[in-house]
């Protein structure tokens, strides 16, 4: 224990120098003003390294190693989130990163296949303090003995499962099993599927496995980042600081509601217009909205030029829009050619009412006069209002509300009645794929923002200008002042020109990849990792796939819960359309989080439709068995049961149906309903949605009857100690009264 403890005290004198020294350099390299570009340049570079690595010491600090290996050959290596490295010439690694290939060994050795190792030993601290030591001799044949043996080699696993939960997901890096360091670690391109019941760790090993390729791909993945899309936002909040806690911050963390920018889902669809919003022919659907805008005369459109009647009639219009949609381009992005189309018709039209002989019929113009007839076309606002009034600008959000406004005619009159609803500026999560959609059959039309472009650019490079010349002018006065020849002296003007100097003059974006992404709807990131991916729609998959054309993913998820109306709930059917048969599936058949005894009733609920059913087994029994009970007072008997399971550290979860929430919330202190969860809470109101991929030390579920069979198999598995359930009305199959 001395030893260990000496070894952590060094190791944090060299972090607190390491961190002094580093926000030294920062701020001293902050200072620097106007230097040259190469000093610059390396300055950028100064910040940006110290600035990470001091984010990530202060992620980590506290538990920065937790492990130690001793090798056959003598050498040993401690074992940490973050790998760190003497600050000499020879840098010698001092803790290695849990990534590092060297640290595999800690995860995989057994007596069987030892990997060179003799001890791996598993060191437990208190901030700064080591609280316990526990060695695992994989080297059978060796004698040595620490004290601080662990014969089972599974006590820092067992006490990471039974520690009281924080309503925040912690690493797992300390525990990794062999099987999920083989998902961690697997190659980065191509799709996996990592399939696995509740409790098995798929979500932990997803993050892990983000961090594990921002290690062993930090170039390409530290500009394109990664993104990871979890079911809802309190998910998200619930395992925020997992990455951070591995020293790695560059991730973008969304739901499907946030990946249009600008828009965040806050209106709530019925499961009818989800099922309907998410079907993969809603894509062909909006396909002919946008077709439709396209529009012919009815019967015509009349324009005057000049004392002249011009009419464009629906074969005219129809030649143009036909030429127009031949170039397959995006709605808005094509506007420029339906212009160019419109023009000329009405150039035509307009030449041979003015110009043509009446009385041989040839042309009394020449192609200036055509040019300039064309010119003054382009000049006439009716010629604006007719084009707006067949091929208008759309942005995605017009088309999208207007549809859902008035769907009749492009769907069933039962799905326009599911998804009908008054124009809004409240999107919903199913909207969002939609709008997605929408955006990429629209496009942009980018003329006005490149004509403002190019106004910034002229204004950039008049100011740089007269910086120049405010600098030559006082050059030249210091040398006639004192009487100098300055003709062998080089000034500004000599070595740049306006142009270049408004180019190093432009501010850098300062943002991350990953804020970059966040603000950028054509962002292709390096790797998505999808957690609850079952649940998605084929319309929401439809935008994920836009998002990464090298098709390098990670899905993380459960049949057996999908729960979604418009929830696909089989990877085949997810991914054939995009990958076909080229991606691989590996299952977690271990469950860490849910006891026996909890599980087997878990079990028996599901078991009830599909006999055959098999859920993942559990490494643990509490001795401790869930209850059934009715009662006739439903928030009395919850404020009792809160009041029993809530336990003295960790967290409690009330599963309940939403439209319970307001009343059992009056009966709870504390706790509120309608709001997003607050996961640190001790008590916290969930609805079953709310709570896939949450964990709470004991969970409350109310009314079990009205959940579906997916649903509520979600709700029994989320506790890792005890679970209660109270009813009053009849008790789906599988459940019977206990306790």
């Amino acid at each position: 224990m001395r030893r260990e403890q000496e070894f952590i005290d060094d190791l944090y004198t060299r972090v607190d120098a390491l961190r002094g020294d580093t926000e030294d350099s920062v701020t001293d390299a902050l200072a620097q003003g106007n230097t040259p570009m190469q000093a610059r340049l390396e300055r950028d570079i100064l910040v940006a390294e110290r600035s990470g690595l001091l984010a990530a010491l202060n992620a980590v600090d506290g538990s920065l190693c937790f492990g130690r290996i001793d090798l056959t050959s003598g050498v040993s290596h401690h074992i940490g989130r973050i790998g760190l490295r003497t600050d000499d010439v020879e840098r010698t690694p001092v803790l290695i990163d849990w990534r590092a290939d060297v640290a595999r060994p800690f995860y995989l050795a057994t007596g069987h296949t030892p990997m060179g190792l003799r001890r791996r030993r598993h060191i437990t601290t208190d901030g700064r303090r080591v609280a316990a030591l526990h060695d695992e001799f994989v080297d059978v044949g060796d004698a040595t003995r620490t004290g601080h043996e662990d014969p089972a080699g599974d006590a820092v696993l067992l006490a990471a499962l039974n520690s009281a939960r924080t309503g925040r997901m912690t690493d797992i890096v300390q525990t990794i099993q062999a099987e999920q360091d083989e998902i961690i670690r697997a190659p980065h391109r191509g799709v996996l599927v990592v399939e696995g019941g509740p409790g098995t760790g798929k979500t932990a090993v997803a993050l892990h496995r983000a961090a594990y390729l921002l290690y062993e791909h930090r170039e390409l993945l530290a500009k394109r980042a990664v993104l990871i899309v979890g079911p809802n936002p309190a998910f998200l909040g619930y395992i925020g600081e997992v990455l951070p806690s591995l020293g790695e911050t560059g991730v973008l963390l969304a739901t499907v509601g946030e990946l249009f920018p600008g828009v965040k889902a806050t209106a709530r669809d019925t499961p009818e217009a989800a099922a309907v919003k998410g079907r993969a022919e809603m894509a062909e659907v909006l396909a002919r909205v946008v077709r439709d805008r396209q529009a012919l005369p009815d019967p015509v459109v009349t324009i005057e030029h000049d004392r002249e009647i011009l009419m464009l009639d629906d074969g005219l219009v129809g030649v143009a829009r036909e030429r127009t949609r031949a170039a397959k381009l995006p709605h808005n992005a094509a506007r420029e050619n339906f212009e160019g189309h419109i023009l000329n018709t009405l150039t035509e039209l307009y030449a041979e009412r003015v110009g043509t002989d009446p009385y041989d019929g040839t042309s009394l113009l020449d192609p200036s006069d055509i040019t300039q007839i064309r010119d003054e076309l382009a000049e006439n606002p009716d010629v604006w209002s007719a084009i707006d009034q067949l091929w208008p600008r759309i942005t995605p959000r017009r088309l999208l509300a207007d549809f859902l406004a008035e769907p009749e005619g492009y769907v069933s009159d039962a799905d326009a009645a599911a998804i009908r609803r008054p124009v809004t500026r409240a999107w919903t999560v199913a909207d969002v794929p939609l709008l997605d959609e929408a955006a990429e059959l629209l496009g942009q039309d980018d003329r006005l923002a490149r004509a403002r472009a190019e106004q910034e650019r002229e204004r950039q490079v008049s100011y740089a200008q007269g910086v120049l010349d405010v600098s030559y002018a006082s050059r030249t006065y210091e040398f006639e002042d004192k009487g100098d020849d300055d003709s062998e002296v080089l000034s500004a003007h000599d070595i740049i020109d306006a142009e270049r100097f408004a180019e190093r003059q432009e501010e850098d974006d300062h943002r991350s990849a990953a804020e970059r992404a966040a603000a950028d709807r054509t962002w292709a990131f390096g790797h998505i990792i999808v957690d609850e991916a079952q649940e998605l729609s084929p319309m929401a998959w439809r935008l994920l796939m836009r998002r990464t054309p090298t098709r390098s993913m990670t899905l993380v998820g459960d049949p057996a819960q999908t729960a979604e109306a418009a929830g696909v709930g089989s990877w085949s059917k997810i991914l054939q359309p995009y990958v076909e048969d080229r991606w691989e599936h590996t299952r977690l058949g271990v469950n860490y989080r849910t006891p026996s005894e909890i599980m087997d009733l878990a079990a028996a609920v599901v078991r009830a439709e599909q006999p055959d059913f098999e859920p993942p087994s559990s490494v643990r029994s509490t001795g401790v068995r869930p209850w059934v009970r009715a009662t006739d007072d439903l928030p009395g008997a919850v404020a009792k049961a809160v009041a029993e399971l809530t336990p003295a550290e960790g967290r409690l979860a009330v599963i309940a149906p939403t439209e319970l929430h307001r009343a059992l919330a009056a009966r709870l202190d504390g706790v509120s309903a309608g709001a997003e969860p607050d996961l640190t809470q001790s008590v916290v109101l969930l609805d079953p949605r709310q709570s896939k991929g949450l964990e709470f030390d004991s969970v409350l579920v109310v009314e079990p009857g009205r959940y579906g069979t997916s649903d509520l198999y979600v709700a029994l598995t989320r506790a890792t100690q005890r679970l209660g359930v109270l009813h009053t009305g009849p008790l789906p199959k599988g459940l019977t009264e206990s306790g």
